[in-house]
Parts: C-alpha cells; structure tokens; sequence
C-alpha cells in the first residue's frame, strides 16, 4: 500500500492504513518517516536459535544469552524461543533456569529444548555422549524447571518409550517436534498424527498443532524406495497436521528445496527459522554451541570434531530474503516468519500489523534490508 502509516501508542498498534484515514486524535504523534520505497513488516519470530553475537543460550551464562537476545531483536526478530541444545542433566537444568529468568522478563518467548531423546545415527551437531532414551521422569523434570516457558520440545519418534513424551508434552502445553530422526515414514506419520490428535484434545490455547525440527536435517533423505521420515512430514504439513521448519539459508538446504516445500505445503505451512547459534553477527572464527566446538568459515558452522553443520549464522531477516530470493512470494515468506510461528505458540497479540496488536514492526528497504525496528512500541537502534 503506497502512503500508508502504522500508529503506535503505548506499546501497542493504534492503527495501520492509508494516511487519508488516520484519526485525528492521533496525528500528533511523532513520526518516524522511512526512505522512499521502504516496507512495513510485522516483527519477526524465530521459534529455533540457540544464540548470537557471541551468546550461546544452552551455556546458561545469563549476561552472554541477554546479548544474543538484544542482538536478535535489532536484527528484526521481535518475539524468539530460545533454544538448548542435548547436554547432561546439570547443563539442561542451569540452561532452563536461566531462560526461564529471560522469559520472565519478557525478553524471550519462551525456551526451545533440541533433545535429549534424539538419534544416536542423525545427531547431527547434537553431542552423541548426552542423548539418551526417553525419560519421562526426566522429562517432567525439565518442563518444571522451565517454569512454565518450556514451548518447543525436539524428539525422535523411533525411540523406546517417545509415545509417552509425546503425551506428556501434549498435556503440560509444550509442542512436540519431530526431529533428529531415522524413523520410517509409518513411524513418522504415526507419531505426528498423534501428537496432532492429543494437542487438539488437550484444549490449551497455547499449542496448536506438532512441528517438525529443520526438515531435511538431521533425517535421512528422501528416496523413492525408502521414503523415510521427508516423505511423511512433507504429506502431514500439507494436509495441516503439521508444520515444518526450513533453515532456508542457502546452506542447510538448496534455494530449490526451499521452493519446492511451499509450492507442496503452502506457507500457513511452513516455519522459517534460522537454527542460529553464537556467530551469528560475528566474524569467522572458533566458537561454542552448548558442549561442541564449532568452527565457522565463510560464514558456515560446522562441528570441530567431524564437520557436521553446527547451526546456522544467518538472521531470520536474512533467511526471509534468501528465500524470496529462491522464487518464494514475498508475502508468503513473511508469513511464514510472522504469523506461522506466532500461531504455533499461541500468540495471538504478534505476527500481523493490526490494530491491538503488541506494536512490533521491522521497516525494510526494497531488498529486504533493515531500515528500522520496534519493539513493544520501543525504537531499537541498530
């Protein structure tokens, strides 16, 4: 919309529209005008990274994950979970607590938990020594100390016992996601469609439907014998059931592959996340993701130890426009990093520029560089 305006007052969208129909009461507001040619997007929300600038969330150093948080939101992500990585016991449980103070706060949405219950043959950056069997004893361990915060937890279905999990999850408010996986696709299928069932039966306005973990990584391919887990998560997200992430990068998948998934699913589908961890906004160098040494070139993270990807340095803005970029409607990629993942958490005040809505808006230039970010009405300075 050419000449349009976006009202802000107290922390909350006044009203969005053409100028010509800006109430008076309102007109002398400051205004904040934006270079020609400029767009107005809904704040961003990423539901998988595990840090930034320097700040690793699973560490549990409060100070590093406030840094990668305020890193985040300047970036254009306005709402995130925080994301723990599998490590032992001691690590999850300090790494809980200190997001559950983050969230408090309002800093973060809420926490993200990648394992413990994944497989041992597509871990992937996950640190092999600390995965293990599903627990639920652990687990209701975990969600407890998350203080309510827990939103996302990452499992394998193929495990002893991940019907449980799925079950417990679905009951305490926590949405289950499928990943880290070398489950068939009867497996595969099974299990989302469970999940989906006790989350619909669960009657909590928090969750809405299961995901599943960075489609593509950390499962077996696709092949046209052994459809696996691709083929099944593929069907599910486009019949609702479920929605998938996409770390649509341009490294952890091929602009074509991101293409593809919403040309089959469609984007109400779809979640666009960047798996970012502690490089993100930094230069090459070493780095820590939770227990794993990382190493980063070019602007890629891999493990240290065995050169498996390790996370993503890529904002989600960044994601959003390589995606268009991979032929994707703009409309459609912002969607999916708006209010796709908004919905999946229950979020009803965020991903969209309404009137009500928490006032969280990113102004990009016609390359879908920042121009500007508020958050909560509040103006973040590059």
């Amino acid at each position: 919309m050419d000449n349009a305006v976006v009202a802000v007052a107290g922390g909350r969208i006044a009203y969005v529209g053409p100028r010509a129909g800006l109430d008076a009461a309102l007109s002398d507001l400051e205004e904040l005008g934006l270079p020609p040619g400029s767009m107005i997007l809904p704040g961003l929300v990423d539901l998988h990274c595990h840090g930034a600038a320097g700040g690793d969330f699973p560490t549990g150093d409060s100070q590093a994950a406030r840094t990668a948080v305020d890193f985040l939101h300047r970036s254009g992500t306005t709402t995130l979970l925080a994301s723990l990585v599998t490590a032992d016991r001691t690590d999850l449980l300090r790494g809980l607590e200190t997001l559950r103070q983050l969230a408090n706060e309002g800093l973060i949405a809420g926490i993200h938990s990648e394992g413990p219950f994944l497989s041992h043959a597509r871990c992937g950056a996950q640190d092999p020594r600390f995965l293990r069997d599903p627990d639920v004893g652990l687990l209701g361990e975990l969600i407890d100390a998350a203080g309510g915060y827990l939103r996302t937890m990452t499992f394998a279905p193929e495990l002893p016992g991940a019907d449980a999990v799925v079950r417990m999850l679905a009951e305490r408010g926590v949405t289950p996601s499928l990943g880290h996986t070398d489950a068939d696709a009867r497996t595969t299928a099974a299990a989302l469609t469970e999940a989906a069932e006790l989350l619909a039966a669960s009657g909590l306005d928090t969750v809405s439907r299961p995901t599943v973990t960075h489609l593509f990584n950390g499962m077996p391919p696709l092949h046209h014998r052994s459809p696996g887990p691709v083929a099944a998560c593929l069907r599910l997200a486009g019949s609702g059931t479920a929605a998938v992430e996409l770390i649509a990068d341009g490294v952890h998948l091929d602009p074509e592959t991101t293409r593809m998934v919403f040309d089959l699913v469609g984007a109400k589908n779809v979640l666009l996340v960047t798996d970012s961890m502690a490089a993100t906004g930094l230069p090459d160098g070493d780095y820590e993701l939770g227990p794993q040494s990382v190493s980063v070139s070019g602007a890629v993270a891999r493990l240290r130890s065995n050169g498996s990807l390790a996370g993503g340095t890529a904002t989600l803005l960044d994601v959003v426009r390589r995606t268009i970029a991979a032929g994707v409607d703009p409309a459609a990629a912002v969607r999916s990093a708006t209010a796709v993942p908004a919905a999946i958490i229950g979020r009803k005040d965020i991903g969209s520029l309404r009137a009500g809505m928490r006032a969280d808006v990113v102004a990009v230039d016609r390359d879908f560089r920042r121009v500007m970010v508020l958050r909560e009405g509040q103006l973040l300075n590059a």
